[in-house]
């Protein structure tokens, strides 16, 4: 029979690319969180299991495919709420990093409170679970920030009385001028941040005025163009190895993910295909 602790895990960490973020991923069976209080916020979200706590003198219940949310400087606690114990993964943004979001889109600039604690949104949730696991693949600066605050929109104006923000304006020097620094760069490409900066716009705001001009976000865009040089590259004959490495994919095995989920055959099969006319002329 397995010990609890052989069935325990944690592990926190901190995305270098948004400051401040410590992310945890566990499981915890018999652990039991003495009170205690968090300096920023709490963003937790259960993949398993289920977790009691108190917060606010009462107590909470939140089961697998639920939220907790918790605002700073709140005292709670935590315990198993099922045999089995429970599976999360929990974001601990500071409050600066919050308050920052609404402040880029030109809101009032105030520190946003969750009303409620516990809450059962499906479609946040996955969106959550989603940004959890990019920020712990590694995925590129430019995706992570610009799908945290995309989500993190999300949670503040459900969870957070948040506004509407004002509909982005149409910026097409900015955008174009972005297009030609992505198209630079797409080996490495510069941080959403990165990228606002060099157009003379916040983050959130050049995010949402790019999308608005291309119907996508800038991750997704240069996503895009880099499946469009490789398959250039492809047609030219050039390997699926020297092509990952040329445009930037982390490995070969990421262009055959993105490749073939695009164009529904993997890069040596397209590669392949593209010089069977030319040796078919050749015979």
């Amino acid at each position: 029979m397995d010990r609890p602790s052989a069935r325990e895990n944690a592990h926190l960490w901190h995305p270098p690319s948004l400051e401040g973020l410590e992310l945890l991923s566990a499981r915890f069976v018999e652990h039991r969180f003495s009170p205690h209080a968090h300096e920023g916020y709490v963003i937790a979200v259960l993949e398993a299991g289920a977790e009691r706590y108190r917060y606010r003198g009462e107590e909470h219940l939140v089961s697998a495919g639920g939220l907790a949310l918790l605002n700073p400087d709140e005292v709670h606690t935590g315990h198993k709420g099922h045999d089995d114990g429970w599976r999360y993964r929990v974001f601990y943004p500071p409050a600066a990093l919050l308050q920052a979001l609404p402040v880029e889109l030109e809101l009032p600039a105030h520190a946003p409170r969750f009303a409620g604690s516990v809450h059962r949104d499906a479609d946040l949730v996955c969106r959550l679970l989603e940004l959890h696991r990019q920020l712990e693949s590694g995925a590129p600066a430019l995706q992570q920030q610009t799908v945290w605050r995309e989500t993190m929109l999300a949670v503040l104006q459900r969870h957070a009385g948040l506004g509407q923000p004002r509909a982005p304006g149409t910026e097409p020097l900015a955008v174009r001028h972005a297009k030609e620094l992505l198209r630079a760069r797409l080996a490495e490409p510069p941080s959403l941040e990165a990228l606002a900066a060099a157009v003379n716009l916040s983050p959130f705001h050049f995010a949402r005025v790019f999308r608005r001009a291309t119907g996508m976000p800038p991750h997704a865009w240069l996503k895009q163009l880099r499946l469009d040089q490789a398959r250039g590259l492809l047609k030219c004959g050039l390997a699926p190895a020297a092509v990952a490495t040329q445009l930037g994919f982390s490995d070969q095995s990421h262009l055959n993910r993105q490749f073939k989920q695009a164009y529904g055959v993997t890069p040596g099969d397209y590669r392949q295909a593209c010089a069977r006319p030319f040796q078919a002329g050749h015979a």
